[in-house]
């Protein structure tokens, strides 16, 4: 059975520029979990106001990689070990594609929040959209579910959600009401319009992956 670590290299090596409109204006200290090959750390490493980046990926190779791109990588399983090192407080907080790879994404979630957020610090997510037609679709008039090697239903993924769900994901009391974009309409002038024409009905049948993004209230009452 394939697992997260039988994964081909080239799977972890992209840059997400995509999640540029959900970062701050500087990002600080950045912590990547599931940070691959650390291409997106290295980006951003790169970029004005980010001072320190830090990466934790389960995949040893893709970590080793990393290590070339991050000021630190830790190889290990985020559900199962505490992050090392003395400095665990973050600024900005990147959940690319990983949270649907886990067992409990929502414990996940408030242990990053509560542990290694900082006030004002920003949480920013991508998750697949099951709701995607080329799930749906085959699935009403087929019957077919069928996981692949990528893509939406990688064999992978243990969890799924939709745009309602993946809210409901960064529903958390210390964060603000997480912020929802659909990927890939900015450049896709068509999708733009059948969105529009429809006032959004269609958007969950074309939109394959969620962008979000909350912040941390900087004080304990928000």
């Amino acid at each position: 059975m394939l697992t997260y670590t039988d994964k081909d290299t080239h799977y972890f090596g992209h840059v997400r520029r995509e999640v540029e409109p959900a970062l701050p204006a500087r990002c600080g200290r950045v912590l990547e979990l599931g940070c691959g090959a650390g291409a997106t750390l290295g980006w951003l490493r790169q970029r004005p106001g980010t001072t320190h980046t830090t990466g934790i990926e389960i995949f040893a190779d893709a970590a080793a990689r990393a290590a070339q791109q991050a000021d630190v990588v830790h190889c290990l399983d985020f559900e199962r070990n505490a992050v090392p090192g003395p400095h665990t407080v973050f600024d900005t907080i990147l959940c690319l594609d990983v949270l649907e790879h886990m067992v409990d994404p929502w414990q996940v979630v408030h242990r990053l929040v509560t542990q290694h957020l900082a006030p004002g610090g920003t949480l920013v997510v991508t998750v697949p959209n099951i709701q995607h037609h080329t799930v749906v679709l085959p699935l009403l008039l087929k019957g077919r579910w069928q996981y692949e090697e990528a893509g939406i239903l990688d064999r992978t993924h243990l969890r799924f959600f939709s745009r309602d769900s993946a809210v409901s994901l960064l529903a958390h009391a210390e964060l603000s009401p997480a912020a929802c974009t659909p990927l890939s309409f900015a450049e896709n002038r068509l999708k733009r319009a059948i969105n529009r024409a429809t006032f959004r009905w269609f958007e969950g049948l074309i939109t394959p992956q969620y962008l979000l993004s909350a912040r941390k209230h900087t004080t304990a009452a928000g």
